[in-house]
């Protein structure tokens, strides 16, 4: 991942975030100094938050990074999986039903989500759903297309 450019954001932008982490997974960004790094060949931006990669932009829509998530635990939005399934979704394979124990009924189909293993909670990737919250658990079928997770390019990415 090249760094195409990088520049501090106004208030209102940093505002913008900070509204819709919260709304969205009830996480609240307690930082002043937030840094857009806008990268080549990469469908998402990176905000930096303190000099972390915390926040991704992916189609104008802030969400955590896998880091960010498990710096500032979400609290909604949070599609959970059983330890059968931690290494797939850790080697970035996409969520399916079977491996799901828990999930946030208020997610909604196209909704971005942190995927947590139910041991320690700790976040193991971020997707896009595929279907409702309360329809994630199941016998069969991908209900998250995985997206960014443990270990990728944007994972280890350092400035």
């Amino acid at each position: 991942m090249d760094v195409k450019s990088r520049h501090h954001l106004r208030s209102d932008e940093i505002d913008t975030i900070k509204t819709a982490l919260a709304d969205r997974l009830g996480v609240s960004l307690d930082s002043d100094a937030f840094e857009l790094v806008e990268l080549t060949d990469s469908a998402f931006d990176l905000v930096l938050v303190d000099g972390d990669p915390d926040v991704l932009y992916l189609d104008e829509e802030p969400f955590l990074t896998v880091r960010g998530a498990n710096d500032h635990t979400p609290e909604t939005g949070v599609v959970t999986v059983d330890a059968g399934a931690v290494s797939f979704v850790s080697d970035g394979a996409d969520v399916m039903r079977p491996g799901i124990t828990a999930a946030d009924e208020t997610i909604s189909e196209g909704d971005l989500v942190a995927v947590a293993e139910e041991s320690h909670g700790k976040v193991l990737a971020v997707g896009r759903a595929l279907a409702d919250g309360d329809e994630m658990v199941g016998d069969e079928g991908k209900v998250v297309s995985s997206i960014h997770h443990v270990g990728d390019d944007l994972y280890q990415f350092s400035v």
